[in-house]
């Protein structure tokens, strides 16, 4: 049996300085939340937090489900007639490349944007020098919000399937559904061929009788 020099030396440690304890959960809770105050002050009446769009979670598993993405696409910004350098300074994040891949996303982000655009208050630099696109000077009657998150929430899909009751049930198909869809497919699949020997057949019927 060979023996390792200096194993004792490991049983021998001072592993009670090194041992982590969570005794300061609390008091980070308050410092967080104070930070959280403090940032929102700070940045008022701005919102804290950037716009961001409704996106689907990755792979088949989870793609049912919706969550907050990176940014908008440059499309989803075309299409909501925002300009990109724009979008960056009035609260709304831009991620240059992302891709759309379907009309339904698309259109649900720019319907998005454009109710953002609805309930977005513009103040002007100076006070008292409004520039085209601000909005109007008297404001001091009008609600702020300090998220956008809350403001525009994403709402969450209905499920993936659904109960119905045993009437509600369709009609059963005749001679069963594996027939009926292969017959359908060999119909397609033969069309040009019958067709086509339907015509030589009327064309030898015209001739003979000719």
């Amino acid at each position: 049996m060979l023996e390792r020099p200096g194993i004792e030396q490991d049983f021998r440690k001072d592993w009670q300085r090194r041992v982590r304890t969570h005794f300061d959960q609390a008091g980070k809770k308050l410092r967080r939340r104070n930070a959280r105050q403090a940032k929102a002050a700070a940045v008022a009446p701005r919102p804290v937090d950037r716009l961001r769009p409704v996106v689907r979670c990755p792979t088949i598993r989870y793609n049912r489900k919706l969550r907050a993405g990176r940014g908008f696409s440059l499309a989803e910004l075309k299409e909501a007639g925002i300009p990109r350098r724009f979008a960056q300074t009035i609260g709304i994040a831009v991620d240059g490349r992302r891709q759309n891949l379907s009309e339904e996303g698309l259109a649900a982000n720019v319907a998005r944007l454009k109710a953002y655009q609805e309930r977005l208050i513009l103040f002007p630099r100076k006070a008292g020098k409004p520039k085209n696109g601000d909005s109007p000077a008297d404001l001091t009657q009008t609600a702020t919000v300090s998220s956008i998150a809350k403001a525009l929430p994403i709402e969450a899909l209905a499920a993936g399937f659904s109960e119905i009751s045993k009437s509600d049930l369709p009609a059963p198909i005749e001679g069963g559904a594996y027939r009926a869809l292969r017959v359908a497919r060999s119909d397609k699949r033969n069309a040009g061929k019958r067709e086509k020997r339907a015509k030589d057949k009327a064309e030898a019927e015209a001739a003979a009788k000719k």
